[in-house]
């Protein structure tokens, strides 16, 4: 996996940078997120006799597939501190039985995730309830099209409701040192396929952390684990929001 350069400049925003670190070849692993959560719930356990236990999920098992690029694998982190599996212990902290798949692959862009979304979903045991899609990053910093991140977005999105498989989908926003016609081009994205698909969006997922350097990994690109917390505190409600609808 390449690392991140040490000179990248400090006026890229986190967004506009987060693929330089993503170019290895890490695959997903069905129901990572799921046995990691439970591992990292039963050493919390194990570690806090006497304290209350939270209370047990209640109602059906619901499987969300988390789709992206290194944000979604954990890059630099353990994977039961990962996004995904972070994801998981907050909604069945809420009382949802979740069971999160991490199919976050470092590197990827929009094209090499619609290249892999079919085998994805075809080697899962059970449909996903809600699938969450998080990619366009490294489309962004290599100043992919945005024609074409819309059209690879586009066709997922088709894909999985081809299959009764709800959508969710995470945006980014492009710097503004990348020229007004790019950013413009690019941060509409997402609002216009959320539209189009009518479906649910996350605007600029990661803007909790952008202005958080001290949430930031040395990399001055991934978040921390404390930065990957933050992101679950402030999209978590609408996952859940997500799933309900």
């Amino acid at each position: 996996m390449e690392q991140a350069r040490p000179t990248l400049r400090r006026t890229l925003t986190f967004i506009a940078a987060l693929s330089l670190a993503g170019c290895g070849s890490e695959q997903p692993i069905p129901g990572g997120a799921t046995q990691a959560a439970a591992d990292h719930a039963a050493g919390q356990m194990a570690g806090q006799e006497g304290t209350t236990p939270a209370a047990a999920p209640t109602g059906p098992v619901r499987r969300i597939l988390a789709f992206g690029d290194s944000l979604f694998a954990g890059y630099n982190v353990p994977k039961d501190q990962s996004y995904p599996a972070e994801l998981e212990r907050a909604l069945r902290a809420d009382g949802i039985d979740a069971q999160v798949t991490n199919a976050g692959v470092s590197g990827d862009t929009s094209a090499a995730g619609r290249q892999r979304f079919a085998f994805t979903l075809k080697s899962m045991q059970y449909k996903p309830d809600l699938l969450i899609l998080e990619l366009g990053g490294n489309d962004l910093l290599r100043g992919l099209s945005p024609e074409q991140t819309r059209a690879n977005l586009a066709a997922m999105i088709e894909a999985a409701q081809a299959q009764d498989i709800p959508v969710l989908l995470m945006g980014l926003a492009a710097p503004a040192n990348f020229g007004g016609d790019y950013v413009s081009a690019f941060n509409a994205v997402y609002p216009s396929l959320a539209k189009q698909y009518d479906i649910p969006l996350i605007a600029n997922w990661v803007s909790s952390v952008e202005a958080r350097p001290e949430l930031r990994q040395q990399d001055r690109i991934h978040p921390t684990e404390e930065g990957i917390d933050l992101l679950v505190a402030s999209t978590s409600d609408r996952v859940e929001a997500a799933l309900a609808r």
